[in-house]
């Protein structure tokens, strides 16, 4: 019985280097989902100032902005695999640093802010140097398969375990869920270790580590995405749609709370609601791929996302609320998925980690420039005026980019366009 779970969990025809990437995935992601609650609430029992406490979460999401790009150049120049196994045990370091720290009693808020800042950047280069080394293990035909596995992880223990389990151990002492992710991590590393991948082929210039060297190794990240027209166009998808995104989300506490009527209970229940729905996509997403084409998945997708902010933007009620961040989880999770499988295999090997740096700037430049502008347009137009921007924006986005979606998921690896 436990060999056939494996095997459908797990396929053999993934390979043994793709099972002990999934081990390692869903075992850092645990860590992860503890820091989830842990780091919020270390840093509300340091300071209670609002500015410190957004300045938390700021330093946790600026490394992707700030490094994203030369962590997709590394990811292209050095062994993969040697990159994550190093970037974590310094991230499990900074994490025991932290640890002691509390446990001593020398812990300040400068030393919580420094270190969410140095792991936020580890994460970085960690996750895109991660992300390169799937089509290195798997079939281009199992990209869905193996992505989809991944993100089950990821929901599962990053978005429903992790931050509960982060929460208890916090209570029962401070220093545990740090020093706990500290262990995690390092077993992430270890199980990693077990990999046997090629360096990158096809890269000029091998051995050049000049940052001169890896300024070019950029630039010719950005040539080449403008240059192919499907992953162009996928860039520009995410950019676009997690503005409109960004805008909405910006504020979905004060619309929880205001227009539904939520406490910080209700609040916490559309999250593990939305991780739910995000569950039982990635479960369905086999079944669901073999009926449907991922390009028809990403129109049905963008369609979804347009929708879902239209039907926020109506509605008062907590119980419709939900319905709609269910079905908005397992289309987000459907969608990351279908994304990543997409820009994999169009993307040439010796090329994944700067084109995957690219589209980090995608992601993150999008959900800033989002959340300035929601916060601007809830400031003076409502709670809902996000929501109605998001929908308007989406939806004429999609009108626009509707035909070239049809070929973009049957792409294939293009040479550099010189």
């Amino acid at each position: 019985m436990s060999s056939r779970l494996v095997e459908t969990v797990v396929p053999a025809r993934l390979g043994s280097g793709f099972r002990w990437l999934l081990a390692s995935s869903w075992i850092s992601n645990l860590g992860d989902g503890i820091a989830i609650a842990a780091g919020p609430l270390l840093v509300a029992s340091q300071t209670h100032d609002a500015f410190l406490v957004a300045l938390a979460a700021l330093l946790q999401w600026l490394p992707p902005l700030v490094f994203g790009l030369y962590a997709g150049a590394l990811a292209d120049r050095l062994d993969r695999r040697l990159l994550v196994v190093v970037v974590d045990l310094l991230r499990a370091a900074v994490l025991v640093v932290l640890a002691l720290s509390v446990l001593t009693g020398v812990v300040s808020i400068a030393v919580v802010l420094v270190a969410m800042f140095l792991l936020g950047t580890a994460e970085v280069f960690a996750d895109t140097t991660s992300s390169t080394l799937l089509p290195m293990l798997v079939h281009r035909d199992d990209l869905a398969v193996a992505n989809s596995r991944l993100q089950t992880g990821f929901i599962t223990v990053n978005q429903l375990a992790g931050p509960p389990l982060g929460a208890a151990l916090f209570a029962t002492a401070t220093a545990v869920p740090f020093a706990t992710q500290a262990v995690l991590v390092a077993l992430g590393a270890a199980l990693i270790s077990r990999l046997s991948v090629p360096r990158p082929g096809g890269h000029p210039g091998e051995g050049e580590q000049g940052p001169g060297q890896v300024g070019r190794d950029v630039l010719e990240g950005f040539r080449w995405v403008w240059h192919h027209a499907a992953v162009r166009t996928l860039v520009l998808t995410i950019f676009i749609f997690n503005i409109t995104f960004g805008a909405a989300w910006s504020v979905l506490v004060l619309y929880a709370t205001q227009r539904l009527g939520m406490g910080a209970l209700g609040f916490g229940l559309l999250t593990t609601v939305s991780a739910v729905g995000g569950l039982i996509g990635t479960l369905s997403y086999g079944w669901i791929t073999q009926r449907i084409s991922l390009g028809d998945l990403m129109r049905v997708g963008l369609v979804v996302e347009t929708l879902t902010h239209l039907a926020l933007a109506l509605t008062t009620s907590s119980r419709i609320a939900m319905a709609i961040f269910f079905v908005f989880g397992a289309h987000a999770f459907i969608w990351g998925t279908t994304s990543v499988t997409v820009r994999q295999r169009a993307v040439p090997s010796h090329l994944q980690g700067r084109v995957g740096g690219v589209n980090l700037i995608g992601v993150f430049g999008g959900l800033v420039v989002g959340s300035g502008v929601g916060g601007v347009l809830a400031q003076h137009g409502g709670v809902t005026a996000p929501f109605w921007f998001a929908f308007a924006g989406s939806a004429v986005f999609v009108v626009l980019i509707w035909r070239q979606l049809s070929h973009i998921a049957h792409d294939e690896p293009v040479p550099l366009a010189r």
